[in-house]
């Protein structure tokens, strides 16, 4: 077995220990991976009214943000101001292969293209009825 093991290290030129020690090793820069890397953010919005779609729109966009959307106060206010703000909100998710489901009664959940909402039988079919009735 080690005449085997020294053919192939043979065939495939000199072995490790004809390299020099400080060549043997690669040093990596770990700033820089730190630098590149980008945390992912969970972010709180309340929509009390449609301009409120705004800054939820540019945190998406930026692709790193899980945004928790407090729809309550606007759905308490307007509710056709609060189908116009859930139709902006769901074209651009879908311009941005995100998606978008109900999170509760109040709540809307937005991720962006790398995450999926984990969704049942019994929410899908939920959310879907509050989608339709909204349209």
């Amino acid at each position: 077995m080690r005449k085997f093991l020294s053919k192939i290290k043979a065939s495939m030129g000199a072995g490790d220990e004809d390299i020099p020690e400080e060549e043997q090793y690669v040093e990596l820069d770990t700033a820089e991976v730190e630098e590149n890397s980008q945390k992912i953010i969970v972010r709180p919005f309340i929509l009390e009214d449609f301009s409120d779609v705004k800054p939820i729109l540019d945190s998406l966009r930026e692709n790193n943000t899980i945004a928790l959307v407090n729809i309550k106060p606007l759905k308490n206010k307007d509710l056709v101001e609060l189908k116009r703000a859930v139709s902006k909100l769901k074209k651009t998710c879908t311009a941005i292969d995100g998606d978008i489901a109900g999170f509760g009664d109040d709540y809307i959940v937005i991720v962006p293209g790398f995450a999926e909402i984990h969704r049942t039988k019994g929410t899908t079919k939920e959310v879907k009825a509050e989608i339709d009735e909204g349209e």
